[in-house]
Parts: structure tokens; C-alpha cells; sequence
């Protein structure tokens, strides 16, 4: 070292040097302190990441879940959805072989066209109950929307395009067609 430098060292008076010290100490412990403040928020931000992907984790798991159990009662609609219907025709089955029994052990057939008429209602009964109704289409305007015309009758018996006879009812469920009228359609005898 140089004369000059020890001469500055000797002229810094203790009081300086604890101050410099201090102030550099001073310095440390507030780094510290906010290195500190820093890592506890740090570790609160690493705890809630870990929380949010647990959370995630269990949505997963929960959508997963509902995909599994929409799809279970999807095939069990599929597979069961006609339950009630068919329950509801298992009377009109047992009518009908009831019907069948009578009509083999007697020589009546006014009782067993008596029967079949009950077990026809029954069964009309049954089909109204779940939105089937005919369509009442003898005397009607033909209706391509809700007839088939099987054929065209010339006749002046009735007016034009009217339907004169039914060879199949037809139906609608709930309003819809389920199927159409076969029908036959008057036609004009030409002159």
C-alpha cells in the first residue's frame, strides 16, 4: 500500500467506518427482509398453482364422470325407453287371448266379434294414451300431407278430390304423421 493510502485510512475516523458498516448491515437486512417477503410469496403463489390444479384435476375427474353416466343412461333410454308402452300392451295381449280361448269353446261368433271390438278399444285406448291418434279421412279433402292415394275412382257420386275409401288407417303421434292414410281419391267421370 501506498504512503497515501494509509495516510486516507488513518484519517477515516471510526465513527465513519461503523456508520459505512452499519449502513451496509442496514442495506443486507432490508435485501433479506424483502428476499423473505419474496419468498413467502412465492411459496403462497406455488400453494394456490397446486390447489388450482387439484381443483382442475377433480373437474376432470367430475366431467369424466358425467360423460360415463349420461352415456349409461343414454343406452339405458335406448334400451328401455319403450318399457311403459309395452307394459301398457300386455293387457291388450292377455285380452286378446282370452278372446281367442272363448272363441275356440264356443260356437258364438257375436261374442267373439264382441270381443275383439273391446279388445280393438283397448287397444285404441292404449295408443291414445301415448299421442296415437287416426286420421278420420273418408269424406275428407284428399291431403297429400297426411293421404296416399292407392288410386283415383271415377265417380260422380262424389265430389273431386275427396277420398272415397280407406284401405289402411293412418296415424299421427303427438300431431306428426306416423303414417299416412292409403286411400282411394274421387275423380270426375269425363263427359
Amino acid at each position: 500500500m501506498t504512503q497515501k493510502g494509509k495516510k486516507d485510512q488513518e484519517n477515516i475516523a471510526p465513527e465513519s467506518i461503523e456508520e459505512s458498516l452499519y449502513e451496509e448491515i442496514k442495506e443486507e437486512s432490508a435485501a433479506d427482509e424483502e428476499t423473505e417477503s419474496l419468498r413467502a410469496q412465492l411459496e403462497s403463489k406455488e400453494k394456490a398453482v397446486a390447489e388450482n390444479y387439484n381443483n382442475y384435476l377433480r373437474a376432470l375427474a367430475d366431467l369424466e364422470n358425467y360423460k360415463k353416466r349420461a352415456a349409461k343412461e343414454k343406452s339405458d333410454l335406448i334400451k328401455y325407453g319403450n318399457e311403459n308402452l309395452l307394459r301398457d300392451f300386455l293387457p291388450i295381449l292377455d285380452s286378446l287371448d282370452r278372446a281367442l280361448d272363448a272363441a275356440c269353446n264356443s260356437d258364438n261368433m257375436e261374442s267373439f266379434r264382441e270381443g275383439m271390438t273391446l279388445v280393438r278399444n283397448q287397444f285404441l285406448c292404449a295408443l291414445e294414451k301415448y299421442g296415437v291418434e287416426p286420421i278420420d279421412a273418408c269424406g275428407q279433402d284428399f291431403d297429400p300431407n297426411l293421404h296416399e292415394a292407392m288410386l283415383e275412382v271415377a265417380s260422380d257420386s262424389h265430389e273431386e278430390s275427396k277420398v272415397v275409401d280407406e284401405y289402411e288407417k293412418g296415424y299421427l303421434l303427438q300431431g306428426r304423421l306416423l303414417r299416412p292414410s292409403k286411400v282411394s281419391v274421387c275423380k270426375r267421370k269425363k263427359k
